[in-house]
């Protein structure tokens, strides 16, 4: 499958929105949250996102301009071409900073709700309803075993699907589509707040979830790929 990078930078409601690329070339830098770190709550606290983000995601980033430093090769490449030309501990990292740049981004203060528009009728056409794709997402992240991700994402067709990934893995990555809006179900997302409840982290999750980005990206890359038909 293609790969599409989302620009470098978007925005949305005056917010500027965390990229999917390191800035430019030289090393990978950590995004600015597009919300204050208290802005989550009740949900999601001002502490699980300080260790969240000001933790896990900038010790990935640590990690990787690490690896940049130590191989020039590396410097300047996307985190989708980081994910595609790279293994192991250097591909964990890139893939966790894309993972993470895109959680951020598919939750916000003014969040929850239902999608509209064309996202709202591919998801209707692919699980029947609005309330069977919701059910259906929180039983994938709900019963994921371990360490991972919870996806919407989307094929070049312009049709969705539902899809959990371990670890770092994610849809791109692992060639299945480009992703739209994804759960955490990491322990780090959700223990301090929840502890091993983490049906209720994704009921929360859903009270913030980010339909107008996930709305705009898929205009976007389904006008990308329609572009190369």
């Amino acid at each position: 499958m293609p790969s599409i990078s989302s620009s470098c930078f978007a925005l949305w409601g005056g917010l500027l929105l965390i990229p999917f690329c390191p800035q430019g070339y030289g090393q990978v830098e950590l995004p600015a949250l597009p919300y204050g770190e208290s802005d989550l709550e009740p949900y999601i606290t001002e502490e699980t996102v300080g260790f969240h983000y000001g933790a896990h995601h900038q010790g990935y980033v640590n990690n990787m301009n690490a690896f940049i430093e130590a191989d020039p090769d590396l410097e300047g490449l996307s985190l989708s071409a980081l994910m595609d030309q790279t293994e192991g501990t250097i591909f964990n990292n890139a893939a966790q900073i894309y993972n993470h740049n895109l959680y951020w981004n598919s939750l916000s203060p003014s969040g929850g709700g239902v999608p509209e528009g064309d996202l709202y009728t591919a998801i209707q056409s692919a699980f029947g309803s609005y309330e069977e794709f919701q059910t259906t997402f929180t039983d994938l992240a709900s019963g994921h075993f371990g360490s991972g991700w919870a996806w919407l994402m989307m094929h070049e067709d312009g049709s969705v699907d539902v899809v959990d990934s371990h670890d770092a893995s994610n849809p791109e990555s692992d060639g299945l589509g480009f992703p739209l809006l994804v759960c955490d179900v990491w322990e780090h997302a959700y223990y301090l707040d929840y502890q091993n409840l983490r049906a209720s982290y994704i009921e929360g999750w859903w009270a913030l979830v980010n339909w107008d980005y996930a709305e705009s990206e898929y205009t976007r890359v389904l006008d990308e790929y329609n572009k190369k038909d």
